[in-house]
């Protein structure tokens, strides 16, 4: 696989810096325009795996919706994909994108994987035969001041806490920690690494600049069992990717996705795929 990076989205870096996961809402549903606006960016949206991912909005009263943990909005982003592999990284990667250009738009979202009555979801989405719907997520207008209970999932995930840069990325190999001073113009891209959302806040990805690439791999946590087709961990690689992607054509870099395959030099990590960087 071999794939040059077009993606793109202005203020990216600073999209990426201001964003949280949103849980309640203004009662005021978007207008028709920008959720219109939104689907049109998503039928763009490429991921470097070359698989599409179809995004739909829903209306919770009219598919019968519920998510125990969140308020406020009646709107969910809903995506599907067909199942292949890399198909999980390939729609955390699009999903992520799609989100960030809905806070451009001045709403708010976070990402859900089990909260959520899932076959009503897929009912809604239509699933086809080999077809699967990973993630959703509510769309709005955030809420000026989040409810305790809101305030006590963040606390208890730690979402506001990342591992330090040294822990994340690394120089020719997993045994020399990369500096953000060595990074050099690859700082910025790999920041925005760090600052990504992941399920639980686990933050699994770790990166190895080495021969003009950057390697990522996947660092299993403990107790994340993949559920059939659904990997969750595979899907907060995606957003990594997309991070990544976004922020170095920020800087004005090129890049070229590639899967190379190659050997680490730790059996605890899975390879996902690599950017070859210009």
């Amino acid at each position: 696989m071999n794939k040059t990076s077009t993606i793109s989205l202005p203020h990216s870096s600073d999209l990426i810096r201001a964003r949280r996961s949103v849980r309640s809402f203004e009662k005021r549903t978007p207008e028709a325009a920008v959720v219109e606006q939104l689907l049109d960016y998503g039928k763009s949206i490429k991921n470097p795996f070359g698989i599409p991912v179809e995004f739909r909005v829903l209306h919770a009263a009219q598919h019968g919706l519920l998510c125990p943990v969140t308020n406020g909005t009646e709107l969910y982003a809903g995506s599907k994909i067909a199942v292949q592999p890399f198909a999980n990284a390939a729609f955390g990667y699009s999903f992520e994108v799609f989100l960030l250009y809905a806070q451009s738009l001045g709403l708010g979202s976070v990402w859900l994987g089990g909260t959520m009555n899932r076959s009503a979801f897929e009912q809604a989405m239509e699933l086809r035969e080999n077809e699967m719907m990973p993630c959703a997520a509510p769309i709005g207008y955030p809420a000026k001041r989040m409810t305790v209970r809101e305030t006590a999932m963040r606390k208890a995930i730690k979402a506001d806490e990342r591992l330090p840069f040294e822990a994340l990325f690394f120089d020719s190999g997993f045994t020399k920690p990369l500096t953000p001073e060595k990074a050099g113009v690859l700082r910025l891209p790999l920041e925005a690494v760090r600052l990504a959302p992941s399920a639980v806040n686990k933050q699994p990805w770790r990166v190895v600049l080495a021969d003009g690439c950057a390697y990522f791999y996947l660092l299993r946590s403990k107790g994340f069992a993949r559920s059939g087709v659904l990997d969750m961990q595979m899907i907060d690689m995606g957003i990594a990717l997309c991070h990544f992607a976004l922020c170095a054509a920020e800087c004005g870099l090129a890049l070229e996705f590639v899967q190379l395959d190659p050997a680490p030099d730790s059996e605890e990590v899975e390879y996902v795929g690599s950017y070859r960087i210009s």
